[in-house]
């Protein structure tokens, strides 16, 4: 055999050996990766906040879901806060391990106290309050006053229930959507107790549990300051969305829903 056969051979049994090098480093990554989204925390719950019901989350749903992640949305009644927060214990309890629960505005307070359930190891708050053990939302509210609380938008019903004005809801509440989507949500809106702003927290789940806050920076109805405050003395994990109205989660579900999965992977 030639020399230059020879040398042939041996690059050629070189360039094999080194194929499956790659192909053995390509799937031990792969197989790392794997093994990183299996402990990843899969459940997740998604609160509504007032004046609105859980079809707002449709869009951080879809792609949670397409990631693999198995998700729940809670249609708490709204007619009063401790009904709220049973409704969500209701759900937590129908997961099958440990979950990451959602909120978006008065949601937040709700998750504060139904976040002590043992099932839930992190709190994703979006454009929410979040108040402490102690303090009501309608009271930390006044740290920060929102355009929305000096506007007569707010109506009260005979029963004591609040609604926004429909005239008023796309320009406080979802100034970023489409007039049609505005008016269909002002139209659906599910009336929230006025009692439900004021109801004190008992135990702040955020003051043991790691949390995560998304701020609106264009939030009308709950103050962006408020939001990054609420951040500031939980020490959360705190992303921005400029210009975002208070419905953030509907307008942006690719932010929130990278949130969300932040928090999950970060929590695995």
């Amino acid at each position: 055999m030639s020399n230059s056969m020879k040398a042939m051979r041996l690059v050629r049994g070189i360039s094999q050996s080194l194929c499956i090098v790659l192909l053995l480093l390509a799937c031990g990554a792969l197989s790392a990766q794997n093994n990183n989204d299996d402990h990843r925390v899969r459940n997740i719950v998604l609160v509504h906040g007032a004046w609105a019901d859980g079809s707002g989350w449709k869009g951080v749903y879809d792609i949670l879901v397409k990631d693999g992640y198995n998700v729940s949305i809670v249609q708490e009644p709204e007619t009063s806060f401790k009904e709220d927060v049973a409704a969500t214990k209701r759900t937590l309890a129908l997961q099958d391990g440990p979950c990451i629960l959602v909120a978006h505005s008065y949601g937040g307070a709700v998750i504060t106290e139904a976040g002590m359930d043992p099932s839930v190891v992190g709190l994703v708050y979006i454009a929410a309050h979040m108040p402490d053990a102690g303090e009501n939302e309608a009271d930390d509210g006044k740290r920060f006053p929102s355009d929305l609380s000096k506007s007569g938008a707010i109506k009260k019903t005979a029963d004591g229930f609040t609604h926004l004005d429909p005239a008023q809801f796309h320009e406080y509440f979802a100034a970023d959507l489409s007039a049609e989507q505005a008016a269909f949500m002002a139209r659906s809106q599910v009336l929230n107790l006025a009692g439900n702003f004021k109801a004190v927290i008992t135990t702040a789940a955020w003051r043991s549990k790691p949390s995560w806050m998304l701020v609106a920076g264009g939030n009308r109805t709950i103050n962006p300051d408020l939001e990054r405050w609420y951040a500031t003395r939980a020490g959360s994990h705190k992303v921005e969305v400029p210009g975002a109205s208070h419905s953030v989660y509907v307008s942006h579900p690719k932010e929130v829903a990278a949130l969300i999965e932040e928090a999950a992977q970060h929590l695995r």
